[in-house]
């Protein structure tokens, strides 16, 4: 493409030709020429009244569009307005809720929220490359303060101390080097057991790497596959270069998206939402109009049903 937008309104401007969206999903999706999804023939023809192409072999669903195996499938909706709301998400630091999906591109706010939940999907564009280098490891909980609770909610809901009745989410982070900026890797766990922590950094760190963590004791025997320095929360923060500030810095904006747009999340959707918040935290070197162009990029394959986003399928019983 010639011109490419670099704001929401030369976005909105630059896709609201159908001709220009239709273009842009046929360069990223079929970069050699657009092929049949069922039996991959390229001798298809194209319906130009209704911008979509036909196949030449005998088989059913001859006919398919752009939006056919990705995020759009069966969507009613044209592709000006995912365009727009991909634009948005991939963009908007604190993350953007349903509602403001509703108003800004004129759909229902159900409709807001099962196109932002398909969005999260293209978000997951892989985490980094396990390599050589510094390393740090922490944890963080999510759920509700117990300050805020009616009293009988906070009498069902906290049994314990701590993270009690809350979520676990585990991340690793890469520290940068001087061509890399930090890149984090992070994932919904089940508890915070020695087992699942030292599970999650071997998927993330290579071994003989520099790994730093807090004192907590489930990162106790990690000195076997790493050089492990731990600093103590309870006497000081940073000790030369062990610390966990980048995991802190990540935290800090994953919780301010969650507190500030999206207030309450279920449990079996928290890791789409941690793709999201890290999504932009490794693209956050690019500008906007290539953090778009990634999501975008990513469409294919991802499809998601409302039923199984609504807990009734495979999606929410798995998360």
């Amino acid at each position: 493409m010639s011109t490419e937008p670099q704001t929401l309104i030369e976005a909105i401007r630059h896709f609201a030709d159908p001709d220009v969206t239709l273009a842009t999903i046929v360069e990223l999706r079929w970069p050699n020429g657009v092929c049949c999804p069922t039996c991959g023939r390229t001798d298809v023809r194209f319906i130009s009244t209704r911008r979509m192409w036909e196949c030449k072999g005998a088989h059913p669903k001859k006919q398919f569009s752009g939006k056919i195996g990705t995020i759009f499938e069966d969507s009613p909706l044209g592709l000006d307005k995912w365009f727009a709301a991909i634009w948005m998400i991939a963009n908007c630091k604190n993350g953007i809720s349903s509602y403001e999906i509703h108003r800004a591109i004129g759909v229902t706010q159900k409709t807001g929220w099962f196109m932002l939940h398909r969005i999260r999907l293209a978000m997951e564009t892989g985490s980094f490359l396990k390599a050589p280098g510094d390393a740090e490891a922490d944890e963080t909980f999510i759920g509700g303060l117990a300050r805020n609770m009616h009293k009988d909610q906070r009498k069902r809901k906290i049994t314990g101390t701590g993270g009690a009745g809350k979520e676990v989410v585990m991340g690793v982070l890469r520290r940068g080097t001087d061509t890399e900026h930090n890149k984090v890797k992070a994932k919904h766990v089940r508890d915070t057991s020695r087992e699942t922590l030292h599970a999650e950094i071997k998927v993330a760190v290579e071994p003989g790497s520099r790994l730093f963590t807090d004192a907590h004791a489930a990162y106790l025997g990690l000195g076997a596959d790493y050089v492990h320095e731990a600093v103590d929360h309870a006497i000081e923060y940073v000790r030369g270069a062990v610390h966990t500030n980048g995991m802190e810095n990540f935290w800090s904006l994953f919780k301010r998206a969650i507190k500030g747009t999206y207030v309450s999340i279920e449990p079996f959707h928290l890791d789409a939402y941690v793709v999201e918040e890290t999504f932009r935290f490794n693209e956050r070197k690019d500008n906007d109009g290539g953090r778009f162009r990634k999501v975008l990029s990513n469409v294919k394959g991802k499809r998601v049903t409302y039923k199984e986003l609504t807990g009734n399928g495979t999606i929410a019983a798995a998360t």
